[in-house]
């Protein structure tokens, strides 16, 4: 016997019945997205390894020790499995000569890979969705993908979700940041820990963002970023604010906020939760100005934000706030397989009218029982049940019979002697269109 097989660990399937609550979240998305102006982008899963080197930075996390990398055996090029999607975005961009007509909303939609230790929503292959808006350069589109985002929560009735903002300035701004920063860590050597000592000359700031319990005291009391800002930066973070005011969004500024990539610049955020554990923060983003040119391209304003999808289900799922599984309209119970050739073309054109239709599928020995079809019909969750029977096709019908409302309610289910009437055939696709409205 052949060794049996299975998923990558931290890459998972995704099957019925949760699949159902990944498309009513997609669709909600997109749904959105179009009520915003935002039009999808598709990009591909593996880009050139380059891409993410010099748009995430060399010394992030996720270049040094969580991209899925290779060579590719045919012509030797080094390639990555995406990590993320904003530089994919903007490379898109830039080699299709997006913006030579004026700025773009787009959105995407997929999955993308880091290799790190599977737990609870953080996953080797996760699903992200994100809005870019690239060639805008106002504090009012980093305000109206915020908006965006709270628009989100709303329509899925999510509560709990907290928006942290905070601004990281202009490079030369960083610069004198980072030398502070630097001297700062140097003088307090020894409270560092071996990771921090790692990044003290690499990448300072992202010293700030420690889960080291032990380190906060050292962290919170560190030079701040805002200290260094110039009067545009101040301006571009006061209006963003005023805007976020005017819109009765509440925020807290977060001074140690920053972002796993290099390429942020400006303002950023993240709105996070305490419902999910360790994985609290449930969409993240920001501008970043500079990216266009570090792979590149002409020098472009860009700002945008991804959240992950398997994080928004568990918050969903903690909040008892995903819909109902869907559920067929009809039930097709036939009681005679040699009838099955007069009952496919009526339901083919219930459902060329929209009705959802499960019809009942025999095995070698027959159709089954009435009674059996009725359990499989009740336990479908179908709203009515059509019955193909022998007497009621001779008369030119079908037996229609309601499984849900308030004429089975407390009979504990269907059964073939509930209350039916006759349907003639020719006027199943008045009754569908009926069912439609209701």
């Amino acid at each position: 016997m052949a060794e049996k097989l299975s998923a990558v660990k931290g890459m998972n399937d995704i099957a019925p019945p949760a699949s159902a609550h990944w498309e009513w979240l997609e669709d909600t998305l997109r749904g959105l997205m179009r009520r915003y102006g935002y039009r999808n982008l598709r990009t591909p899963i593996v880009e050139h390894t380059a891409l993410f080197v010099r748009g995430l930075g060399e010394v992030t996390d996720i270049v040094e020790k969580e991209m899925y990398s290779f060579e590719d055996r045919l012509n030797g090029e080094q390639l990555t499995l995406r990590p993320e999607n904003t530089a994919g975005v903007v490379r898109a961009a830039l080699e299709h000569s997006m913006l030579y007509d004026g700025p773009k909303r787009l959105y995407y939609m997929g999955p993308m890979f880091r290799h790190e230790r599977p737990q609870r929503g953080r996953y080797r292959q996760f699903h992200q969705f994100g809005a870019e808006a690239l060639g805008f350069a106002g504090p009012d589109v980093d305000a109206e993908l915020i908006v965006l985002a709270c628009d989100l929560w709303a329509q899925l009735g999510l509560e709990g979700i907290e928006l942290e903002i905070n601004s990281l300035g202009q490079p030369p701004e960083r610069l004198a940041h980072r030398q502070a920063l630097i001297s700062y860590l140097e003088a307090h050597a020894d409270q560092l820990d071996e990771e921090a000592k790692r990044r003290l000359h690499s990448n300072p700031l992202r010293i700030l963002d420690t889960k080291n319990p032990v380190m906060q005291d050292l962290v919170n009391a560190a030079p701040r970023l805002m200290d260094h800002l110039g009067a545009e930066s101040l301006e571009h973070f006061n209006r963003l604010r005023s805007l976020l005011d005017a819109h009765g969004i509440a925020y807290r500024i977060n001074p140690r906020l920053v972002r796993g990539m290099d390429y942020y610049n400006l303002s950023v955020f993240e709105f996070v939760t305490t419902q999910l554990g360790s994985q609290g923060t449930v969409c993240a983003g920001g501008r970043y100005d500079g990216l266009f040119e570090q792979i590149g391209g002409k020098a472009a304003p860009a700002v945008g934000w991804a959240l992950g999808l398997e994080r928004i289900l568990e918050l969903l799922k903690e909040q008892d706030k995903l819909p109902a599984q869907p559920v067929p309209d009809v039930y097709a119970v036939v009681t005679d397989a040699g009838r099955i050739p007069e009952v496919m073309p009526v339901l083919r054109e219930l459902r060329r009218q929209g009705v959802s239709v499960q019809m009942h599928a025999g095995g070698p020995d027959g159709m089954g029982s009435m009674k059996s079809q009725f359990k499989k019909a009740d336990a479908s969750g179908a709203r009515h049940a059509l019955i193909f029977g022998e007497q009621e096709m001779q008369q030119g019908g079908v037996a229609l019979k309601p499984l849900r409302g308030p004429r089975n309610e407390g009979q504990g289910g269907a059964s073939p002697e509930a209350a039916q009437s006759l349907l003639p055939l020719a006027s199943v696709a008045d009754w569908a269109a009926g069912l439609r409205q209701h």
